[in-house]
């Protein structure tokens, strides 16, 4: 954990590092509002998962970022294994997807639920 000793030598030994690293911070908690926005609203599955995968992006940016500013290079293994778990859970969504085809609803080109369009007249009662 960065004490605050840590950051205040941080930020007199190198300035514009620091400035970038609080501008930085901002914009990775605004895009971070947004992608929780996105896992909460959906409105599809896959659109859930896109954001749950950018989620999960930021939080690997959030590490670099921490290890760049606390001079803790260790942290970047954490984000190796982060980025290899992401990949991961984007890969097991695919192939759910692929093998169930209602995960997918919703998908331009995607298969649709509704019940195609008849073209024959006749009632349904008297059709076999």
């Amino acid at each position: 954990m960065m004490m605050m000793e840590d950051v205040t030598a941080f930020a007199e030994a190198r300035p514009i590092i620091a400035v970038a690293a609080v501008v930085a911070s901002v914009l990775l908690a605004a895009a971070f509002a947004l992608a929780a926005w996105r896992v909460a609203r959906g409105p599809t599955l896959p659109d859930r998962v896109v954001g749950l995968d950018t989620v999960a992006l930021l939080a690997l940016c959030v590490t670099g970022l921490l290890a760049l500013t606390a001079g803790a290079p260790a942290m970047l293994d954490a984000a190796l294994a982060l980025a290899l778990v992401a990949f991961l859970g984007t890969l097991a969504f695919a192939r759910f997807a692929e093998t169930r085809p209602e995960a997918s609803i919703g998908i331009p080109g995607g298969p649709d639920l509704e019940e195609p369009e008849d073209d024959d007249d006749t009632p349904k009662e008297h059709r076999p």
